[in-house]
């Protein structure tokens, strides 16, 4: 009796190596849309995290700019005087809060994430971009919550949006890029040298009073308003005020100088951030 006919032949499965890319290596887009749905279900744990066992919730995120907006307002409105181009001072400064906050906490969030999923990234294989990229997206989320604030105090004051405010999502979407672009250096650096993540406050705090959110660009000279426009949360906060304050005039060089730099620090960013993505595993 021959054996061979009654045994079944085993199907092989197709094996898949994973290697390391020299050099610069390419985004890799393709490889990114293929994992969208671990980006979802990462961006939603963040945010589920974030209010998970919390006494009120979400309104930290209410009270946080509400009681920066109130001190502000009391140190530099009344007692600094400080000019707001003719807009109620309280109005003037949530504007500008309102998207420095998103700023700096999605900043803050994407730069720490590579290490704190260290469980994740030394087990499991995807691209590691998704991880700050969730990081900063959660933070969207306090952005809208914080928004309707926003709505509420300008129809206090009695201001009333024009079509300026159909450009708003452009500098929305101008933020969550510079996020995303200086959070790729910093994380991939974090890695590496665990002591960045203690530079972050300090550097958000500098960068804080070199944008224009308690006092307004217009104290700048105009021969140096593309220089001040480097600052990619200077044309941000510009935009955001132009677009709901209702100012005449459009603060075009600042927008244009901070659009180019906030595409520089995101391209760059994640290119270095692909770079090094595959050494991550090893060194985490």
């Amino acid at each position: 009796m021959d054996l061979k006919k009654n045994i079944p032949m085993l199907k092989t499965t197709e094996q898949i190596q994973i290697k390391p890319s020299k050099g610069w290596v390419s985004l890799n887009l393709k490889e990114i849309w293929k994992f969208r749905e671990l980006l979802y279900f990462l961006t939603w744990r963040d945010i589920k995290v974030r209010y998970k066992q919390t006494a009120i919730g979400v309104m930290w995120v209410l009270l946080q700019p509400l009681f920066t907006m109130l001190l502000f307002s009391l140190i530099f409105g009344r007692l600094a005087k400080i000019p707001s181009d003719g807009i109620p001072y309280p109005a003037f400064i949530f504007s500008g809060l309102l998207p420095w906050l998103l700023f700096a906490k999605a900043l803050t969030d994407a730069s720490t994430s590579l290490v704190s999923n260290e469980q994740i990234i030394t087990k499991v294989y995807f691209p590691r971009v998704i991880v700050p990229t969730s990081a900063v997206l959660a933070g969207v989320m306090d952005f809208l919550i914080a928004s309707c604030l926003l709505l509420g105090l300008l129809l206090f004051y009695g201001i009333v949006p024009n079509w300026n405010i159909l450009a708003l999502p452009f500098f929305v979407l101008m933020t969550i890029l510079c996020a995303l672009g200086v959070g790729f250096w910093l994380c991939a650096l974090d890695v590496v040298y665990r002591d960045v993540r203690y530079t972050i406050p300090f550097l958000t705090q500098l960068w804080f009073f070199g944008t224009p959110i308690v006092y307004p660009s217009s104290l700048i000279p105009d021969q140096w308003k593309l220089l001040f426009g480097m600052n990619p949360m200077a044309g941000v906060i510009e935009g955001f005020r132009w677009s709901l304050l209702g100012k005449e005039d459009f603060p075009f060089l600042i927008i244009l100088s901070s659009s180019i730099t906030v595409i520089f620090l995101f391209t760059t960013g994640l290119y270095y951030f692909r770079r090094m993505e595959k050494n991550f595993s090893d060194i985490i």
